[in-house]
Formats: C-alpha cells, sequence, structure tokens
C-alpha cells in the first residue's frame, strides 16, 4: 500500500507511479552512474557535483546506496543502521529526486551482507556461525557481524527495507550487493533446522566433498537463494508494478541458480568486473560482454567498471585509474555488448581525473548507441563456453576462463577474428544455425546431449575445432574416449599425460594449417599432450580437398632437456598433433591433441596463435564475411540488421595491452574493411560514426571494401546496403 505521509526531506512520491513508468525502462538504462556512500558523506555530500557529472556524462541510469548494513535515507525501521552523521538529511533522496529531473532510471543499493552490534544482540538468529556456533565477524571492520542469508534477517528484515525504499522513493528498482552469505556454510540454528526439515541430513563438516551432505547442500542452498530473488522481487512489485529487485550475480549469471524460479526475475544483468588486475588483456571487457549474450543473448547486461584501479589482493577505492585504462576498458565492453558502467566509493571527492575519461567514455556509447540500437551482433565464429558447476563447492564452481580459453582468445583478437561465446546450457541447433565455426578450447564438461549436438551440427554441414581434453569421458574403470572422437576422426591410443618437457611438433609446410611457418621444420609443441591416431588413413596433405583426413602436425618422440648433451631426438615418428579432418557434410574439423590455447598463454609463443588461426582459418572453409588488415591490435565487433552493417575497431595498443594499467593508447595507422555483400546488395555507402564523416566504399569481387585512415580508442564503420 502506498503512503503519502512522507516525512521532509524524502522525495515526492508522483500520483500514479505505475503509469509514468514503464515495465521494460531497463532496456532505456544504458548508462549507468553508480555512488557508493560511506558513513561520513551526509557532512559534505555535494548534490549538484554529482547532478553535474550525470548530465555531462549522459548518464540515463543511476544506482545509489540506500539501506541494508547501512541507511542514507531517514529511515523507519527498527534496528536498520542510519548513518551517524545523517542528521535531517537526506543525501540518498535528494540525488534521486535530481537524477529524475535529468529523466534519469534510479536503482537503490541495499547490502545485506553484515549488521551491527545493536542488531546483533537483539536478533542473535540473523547471525551467521561458524561449525561451533559461534557468530563469525566480518573479515575487515570490527564490531560488525555476517548475517545468515537463510535467516529471516534476508526474509523479512531485507524485505520490509526494500518495501519502504520503493514505497518513499521514486525509484525503478532496487539492487543487492553481497547478499548471498558468506563464503562459507552458516551453522546457524535455524539454517541447520531448515536443512535438516528438507533433506534429511546435518549441514556437511567434513571437507570430504565425497559427503552425501555436500551435494545436498549445493541444491538446497541454490533452491534457498533462488526463492529468496523470487521473494524480493514480488515484494517490491507489490508496491510499485514496474520496479524490480535484482540481486548482484556477476559472472555466474543464474547458473547456480534454480533457472525455472528465475529465470523471468532477472530482466537485465550487472557483472561486478570493476577492472582488470594482475596479468589480464585490455579485451577481458569484451569477453564479459560475450559471455553473458552467451546465455542470455536478448537481454541487457552492464558492466560495472570503478574509477580507481583494481586488484586481486589490495583495494584502493580513493584512488583513480588511469584514463587510457578506463576509457578502453568500456570502450571494448560496450562493444560487445556489456553496457557501460561507472561507480565512484565515496561521494568525496579527493582526485577528479576520474571524472574526464569518464564523459569521454559514455560519449563514445552515446555516439555509436543509435546506430547500435537495433542492430545484433553477429559473427561466423562461436567460442563454447562449458562452465563447470561443482555439486559440493558453490564457492567455487565458475571455472571458465580458464587459461586454455584465454590462449584461444588472445590469437583470435590477435587475428581480428570476430566470434561469440555460447553458453553450454544455451547449445542447441538453433543457436548454432547461424555459425560457421565452433571451438572447443578445453570443453571436457561436455554432455551425451552437448555431443549429440554437435554431431548433428557438423553433419549439417558445420566446422569444429577442438583442443586437448575436449569431449574427454573417463568411465569407472579408469578407461578413456573422446566422445566426439568421431566427428573429429581420431581415437585415443592412451591417457593424456603431462607435465611434458622439451616438447616439439613436426609440421608439413604443404597443408594450409601449417602456413606461415616458412624456416620452420618444427616448433614448440605442448605440455600436456593427449595420445590419439586417425580412424582414417590420412591422405597427402598437399590436396585437403582429395581425402577426409590429414595429419599436418606430428608429436616428436619425447627426448631429454638435460645434460644438455642429451638433448636431441632420437629418431622415430610421434603420434599426431593436429589432425584435419573434410566432413561428409560440407564442413570441416580440426583437433589439436594438446594444450595449445594454455602454453600459448602461459609462455606467449606466436607460433601457438599462429596454429590456433590456422585452424580457424581452414575451418571456415573459404573467405570470412568480415575481415580486418592492418597493424596493431584490434578487437572487432560487428553488429547487423536488415538493411546494414557495423563494423567496431576497438584500439588496444598499448604498452600494456597485457597487463594493465594502460597508461599510452597509441593510435592505430589507417585499417582496410573488406566485406562480402549480402544477397541481393550491390553495393554500400559507409560512414565512420567517431570521425563523423562518410568514408569511400568501393565493390570488387563482390565485397565492398572501405578504408578507415586512422582510430584513436575507437571507430565503427556503419555500412548501408545499396
Amino acid at each position: 500500500m502506498l503512503t503519502t505521509d512522507h516525512e521532509p526531506g524524502l522525495a515526492p512520491l508522483p500520483q500514479n507511479p505505475a503509469a509514468e513508468r514503464s515495465l521494460d525502462w531497463f532496456r532505456t538504462a544504458t548508462r549507468w552512474t553508480q555512488l557508493t556512500f560511506v558513513e561520513d558523506d551526509p557532512l559534505h555530500f555535494d548534490p549538484d557535483f554529482w547532478i553535474s557529472v550525470m548530465r555531462e556524462s549522459r548518464s540515463d541510469a543511476l544506482c545509489l546506496s540506500a539501506g541494508g548494513y547501512m541507511a542514507f535515507y531517514p529511515t523507519r525501521i527498527p534496528f536498520h543502521y542510519r548513518s551517524r552523521y545523517l542528521g535531517d538529511t537526506d543525501p540518498f533522496g535528494a540525488l534521486v529526486t535530481g537524477a529524475r529531473e535529468l529523466g534519469m532510471h534510479v536503482m537503490a543499493r541495499v547490502d545485506p551482507h553484515a549488521i551491527h552490534a545493536d542488531a546483533a544482540h537483539a536478533h542473535p538468529e540473523w547471525l551467521a556461525r561458524d561449525a561451533d556456533g559461534n557468530p563469525i565477524p566480518h573479515w575487515a571492520f570490527p564490531d560488525i557481524w555476517l548475517t545468515d542469508p537463510f535467516s529471516s534477517y534476508h526474509r523479512d528484515f531485507i524485505t520490509e527495507v526494500a518495501r519502504e525504499i520503493v514505497r518513499d522513493y521514486d525509484v525503478d528498482a532496487v539492487f543487492a550487493n553481497r547478499w548471498e552469505g558468506p563464503s562459507a556454510i552458516s551453522y546457524s540454528e535455524g539454517a541447520e533446522r531448515q536443512f535438516f526439515d528438507d533433506t534429511g541430513l546435518r549441514l556437511p563438516r567434513t571437507q570430504d566433498r565425497t559427503d552425501p551432505a555436500w551435494r545436498a547442500y549445493t541444491t538446497w542452498r541454490s533452491r534457498q537463494l533462488s526463492e529468496l530473488v523470487v521473494l524480493w522481487d514480488d515484494a517490491v512489485r507489490e508496491v510499485r508494478p514496474h520496479a524490480r529487485f535484482i540481486p548482484n550475480r556477476g559472472a555466474m549469471l543464474t547458473r547456480d541458480l534454480v533457472r525455472d524460479l528465475v529465470d523471468d526475475r532477472y530482466p537485465m544483468f550487472f557483472i561486478d568486473k570493476q577492472g582488470r588486475s594482475e596479468n589480464e588483456a585490455l579485451w577481458w571487457s569484451g569477453r564479459i560482454g560475450k559471455r553473458s549474450r552467451g546465455m542470455f543473448p536478448d537481454r541487457p547486461v552492464a558492466l560495472i567498471t570503478s574509477v580507481g584501479p583494481e586488484h586481486g589482493e589490495y583495494r584502493w577505492k580513493d584512488s583513480v585509474a588511469d584514463p587510457h585504462e578506463i576509457v578502453t576498458w568500456m570502450a571494448d565492453g560496450f562493444v560487445h555488448g556489456a553496457l557501460p558502467w561507472y561507480t565512484k566509493f565515496n561521494a568525496n571527492v579527493f582526485d577528479t581525473r576520474w571524472v574526464a575519461p569518464i564523459v569521454e567514455a559514455f560519449t563514445l556509447h552515446e555516439r555509436v548507441a543509435g546506430v547500435f540500437a537495433g542492430m545484433q551482433i553477429t559473427s561466423e565464429v562461436a567460442v563454447l563456453d562449458n562452465v563447470r558447476l561443482d555439486p559440493t563447492n558453490p564457492w567455487a564452481s565458475h571455472t571458465a576462463g580458464s587459461a586454455d580459453e584465454d590462449g584461444f582468445y588472445q590469437a583470435l583478437v590477435e587475428a581480428r577474428v570476430p566470434f561469440d561465446y555460447i553458453a553450454d546450457q544455451e547449445l542447441t541447433l538453433e543457436r548454432l544455425a547461424p555459425y560457421r565455426v565452433l571451438i572447443l578450447p578445453n570443453c571436457r564438461a561436455l554432455s551425451d546431449a552437448h555431443c549429440a549436438v554437435i554431431r548433428e551440427w557438423v553433419a549439417g554441414g558445420g566446422s569444429l575445432v577442438a583442443a586437448h581434453e575436449s569431449s574427454l569421458v573417463t568411465d569407472d574403470a579408469g578407461g578413456a574416449d573422446l566422445a566426439l572422437g568421431d566427428v573429429l576422426g581420431v581415437r585415443l591410443t592412451g591417457a593424456p599425460r603431462g607435465p611434458v618437457k622439451n616438447n616439439y611438433i613436426t609440421l608439413d609446410p604443404q597443408h594450409p594449417v601449417a602456413a606461415g611457418f616458412d624456416g620452420a621444420t618444427r616448433v614448440v609443441g605442448g605440455t600436456h599432450l593427449v595420445g590419439v591416431e586417425p580412424i582414417e588413413t590420412p591422405t597427402a596433405a598437399g590436396a585437403p580437398g582429395d581425402g577426409l583426413t590429414s595429419v599436418p602436425f606430428r608429436f616428436v618422440p619425447d627426448y631429454p632437456d638435460l645434460p644438455m648433451e642429451e638433448v636431441y631426438p632420437r629418431g622415430g615418428e610421434g603420434s599426431a598433433a593436429v589432425v584435419c579432418r573434410e566432413q561428409p557434410g560440407g564442413g570441416r574439423s580440426v583437433y589439436l591433441a594438446f594444450n595449445v590455447g594454455e602454453i600459448l598463454w602461459a609462455a606467449m609463443q606466436h607460433d601457438h596463435a599462429r596454429l590456433i588461426q590456422n585452424a580457424v582459418a581452414w575451418a571456415l572453409g573459404g573467405e570470412p564475411r568480415v575481415r580486418v588488415e592492418g597493424q596493431g591490435l584490434v578487437d572487432v565487433a560487428v553488429r547487423t540488421d536488415q538493411t546494414s552493417m557495423a563494423v567496431a575497431l576497438v584500439n588496444l595498443n598499448n604498452p600494456m595491452a597485457m597487463r594493465g594499467q594502460n597508461r599510452e593508447t597509441i593510435p592505430l595507422p589507417p585499417q582496410e574493411i573488406s566485406v562480402a555483400l549480402p544477397p541481393g546488395a550491390t553495393g554500400a555507402t559507409a560512414r565512420l560514426l567517431l570521425a563523423d564523416t562518410r568514408a569511400p566504399a568501393h565493390v570488387a569481387d563482390g565485397r565492398v571494401h572501405v578504408s578507415v585512415p586512422a582510430v584513436d580508442v575507437l571507430e565503427v564503420a556503419h555500412l548501408t546496403w545499396t
């Protein structure tokens, strides 16, 4: 029920909020400002500064701290801790009003992960507890306590907080951070009782992952959290029908929740990867967009980016990242579908150097968003996102993004190959239909259903590139096989082995997959090898079309790496390292029998990148639809609709491309874009969106060629078919 008795300082409630706000508001929330308040912000909060930044950056959505752990509005809920500096102010309400006057969407942020001492003493049932029943103190701040996500704190208290915020303020959504509980089991009395009532088991207390209680707990936890999502979402929608409650899910999306319960509860996703740290490449943000679209291609996703530097161990939330890093990170994200979102911790601004790059990045997005709207990101190549869920450990279940995948990703970016991801949960013939090549970097977690879909797709003309232990299955007796061996044209000759030192592969220079290795008769191999032999008799590599199977690379039989006098090959023919097959359905397959992606990522040997690139090019079986040529490191994304195509070039050329932070973006020299004309088209006109100029487009051999004179951070060539 809506209330009208607002306290002074609360934002005025519209007379008919349901009529004024659309159910699909989230589709026009494309550039997000997030401000996370700290406790003393009410003392020096300057709403005019933040309103000016939102206006200048063309932000159209705001995520703002409201409550949960700490309230920044005059809450009326007992034990909802207010900032001790709040007084009679309402910083949350002031900025909500300012954002609405700018025509922005607003989402209130709550954080349920901890409570203060007064609430802990009054409601001990809210606390997460260790195996001995002791309350778990916060790991980083004294005198506060972690909450149990399966207690009435989450079910009742946070539900009432969300209702109060949505009732009293003109917001479109509530966003929950750190809502899933501590990274350890809470052994509270309530959790123990509920788990036993539901499963007949006690919560697991041993590290033995074969204990049936672990598997039962993972399933139980997933359902409990999923039901919580439904509870919260229903609660806010009862108050404002257009509003949503969207708990943070990160890169997991809804993989480890019960999709039948939550699938319609996430209208969009927010990926909390706030920047790159340690040895992460600058294309990491683009992969986040691809991974999200691979599971939910039609749902918006925003990439939460900190204005400060990121590090896996240290936190400098009051500092500022390099401007080049911020702009390029955001640009690579949004060309691949991850909408820009910046987050600033602390309303007190100690360093304003973040404002200009945020304005620049958001302005870049605004300038291309009109063309991107209504267009679909398309490509001819897809990577299978084979996520392995550990049924006994919900806190270590996301193993996608392995080094095998990283190496393949780097090789494809260097080759300027536009490519997508497909989540293994979404692997169907319909999802595979737009692609010519599917890549399995090292996909072991393939079910019989996955293999059946891939097998049928290849039979219909699709091409497959698989590496290392992709589709490897083992039986109870320890035997192993490749489930897709019949498709790849290989059978196992022994168990996979490694690590192996001093491994090499010999090459047949006549085969297209061995192109570009001029002067070499062998190159570095792998460190983990799979012994295979072709099912069919290999044919001469010089004419791949003459037969079904060829072996352009073979392993050199092992020999020592020390003493130095013993480091030489002893002769003999090794097993197949790369097997190429022309499929009866018209497609092709390439199997790389070692950890080529992982070793590329670890050692950065360009021969491994070239091998991956050659394998994908050969599997395509002809000219790619889009080709970009020129110098420099460029990430390419392609969007299409019925009448046009947008080819986005993100300049990753900088001295710190493979490890942050980027501190100098080196402008790209001229680039040449070549695009195959679609059926019915005779030519195209071209416009460079960021240069804001027409570009000459000429037709030759059924392709349109466009020259891009230079690229700073981003350029988009928009081709309209004639």
